[in-house]
């Protein structure tokens, strides 16, 4: 599995958010996506889920391109917003279930696979409570389970362990480098520590440019620590000095 982008831009009127990003993607290890605020992480990630189009570039998933053709990703692709939305009203089995019918999921198979990602996550207790009166982190794991219907061969999540406590992150640390093993993981979030423990790749965004791509050794290299090495390559590297 490959995605690629080249020489991606978005522009919001006279606002340049992403400047020519090209970006080589494959399976076998989580990218860690790391900027700060306004950097244009959020933009990259629409355009890679097809919520929105790029200005100019290509990206393509196998050669297959998805500006021209979305549904050559979508099918394949697994998301987590940052801000999960649930249906209060509904139980976990059942939210699940509508949206495990909107992926197309053969209809024998969707009450086993939901039962294996309530589990995954552990949310079988709480099968039968409305997810109104869930807290938020349990939100956020229905919202990452939600993400893993279907098996995607992408996964693309957006500040996944926000609201979920020391135990969870690790466990979900360990998931994602499973998952990565036979598909693209990316991984955007502000917790560097997140990013540190569990990316193979990094990628740092800011301004909407790439300030650096490739593995997470190459990135560290001669700098002091993880921190010391991203406050370098957004040009901080001696804001405290």
């Amino acid at each position: 599995m490959k995605l690629n982008l080249e020489n991606v831009s978005k522009t919001y009127g006279d606002a340049k958010i992403l400047k020519n990003v090209s970006l080589n993607l494959e399976s076998g290890g989580v990218y860690g996506l790391v900027g700060p605020n306004g950097a244009g992480k959020t933009t990259l990630i629409k355009l890679l889920t097809t919520l929105e189009k790029p200005t100019s570039g290509k990206i393509s998933l196998n050669d297959a391109d998805i500006i021209l053709d979305p549904k050559a990703i979508r099918g394949k692709l697994g998301y987590l917003p940052q801000d999960v939305n649930v249906y209060p009203n509904l139980t976990s089995v059942e939210y699940l279930t509508y949206f495990a019918g909107i992926k197309g999921i053969n209809k024998k198979s969707i009450k086993p696979h939901v039962e294996e990602l309530l589990n995954l996550f552990n949310l079988t207790p709480y099968t039968n409570k409305k997810l109104g009166t869930y807290s938020g982190g349990m939100k956020q794991r229905i919202g990452l389970a939600c993400a893993l219907l279907g098996n995607p061969q992408i996964i693309i999540l957006d500040e996944p362990s926000v609201g979920l406590d020391p135990e969870e992150r690790m466990n979900l640390r360990n998931l994602f480098e499973t998952l990565a093993k036979t598909r693209i993981l990316i991984l955007s979030t502000h917790i560097i520590s997140d990013i540190e423990l569990t990316a193979k790749n990094i990628i740092v965004l800011q301004s909407g440019e790439i300030k650096f791509a490739g593995t997470k050794d190459d990135f560290v290299n001669t700098n002091a620590n993880f921190e010391q090495a991203y406050l370098n390559a957004i040009g901080k590297g001696h804001m405290y000095a």
